[in-house]
């Protein structure tokens, strides 16, 4: 009984050891020397341990230790500071705080804050990329199913638009809004300002957005 009891304490006493810090000057902010989201407080010279929320980071990047910062982990530099509380999730939210890609759609996007998730969307012929935390043209995001990609329209077969040049453009088949740009085989989904539609040009591959008054049909 004795040992286990010297043995707890010598438990207690390493875990304690490893929560101290000593504060290098009476007022400031420093990082854990282990965890990318913890960092401690300092006051009085009196030290606080605190920790970012689930998704966060302590931001060290002040040479003077004045600023109090949690931010996104995809932003802070966390160098030999890896360890990192465990996951909390929500609907949408693998973490309570980031940026996040949608699971089905790979041009949407969430924008997660305390668990609460705020759906985002890329304009038409992008899509969220991952690594860079962008829009991005669809066809340039790996995640991007093929089917998703300008809705899955074809570019015609080269050689079969005459005097197409390099890109050519094409009406959506559902959104007068909308029209496609084929550059080297590829689509791209575009959309028209506001106020405007997509009027076919006179020769095939062409077209602009224009007044809807000006448009046959509209």
């Amino acid at each position: 009984m004795m040992k286990c009891f010297v043995l707890l304490s010598a438990v207690l006493a390493l875990g304690a050891a490893q929560e101290s810090f000593k504060c290098p000057d009476d007022y400031g902010f420093y990082p854990h020397s282990k965890s990318c989201d913890k960092y401690w407080k300092c006051e009085d010279a009196k030290a606080e341990l605190k920790t970012c929320g689930n998704g966060l980071a302590f931001d060290a990047s002040d040479p003077k230790y004045l600023t109090e910062n949690c931010d996104y982990l995809h932003n802070v530099e966390c160098g030999d500071r890896t360890q990192i509380e465990p996951a909390i999730s929500t609907p949408h939210c693998p973490r309570l705080y980031g940026i996040f890609a949608d699971e089905a759609k790979c041009d949407v996007f969430w924008n997660c804050w305390d668990g609460e998730s705020s759906r985002y969307q890329c304009s038409p012929g992008l899509a969220y990329d991952r690594e860079s935390r962008v829009c991005m043209w669809a066809d340039q995001v790996p995640e991007c199913r093929n089917d998703e990609v300008a809705g899955g329209f074809s570019c015609p077969a080269a050689g079969e638009i005459a005097n197409s040049g390099t890109f050519s453009r094409h009406a959506h088949p559902d959104d007068c809004r909308k029209y496609y740009i084929c550059l080297e085989g590829v689509a791209r989904e575009y959309g028209c300002p506001i106020g405007t539609v997509f009027k076919i040009g006179d020769s095939d591959g062409t077209g602009n957005c224009e007044d809807p008054e000006d448009v046959p049909g509209w």
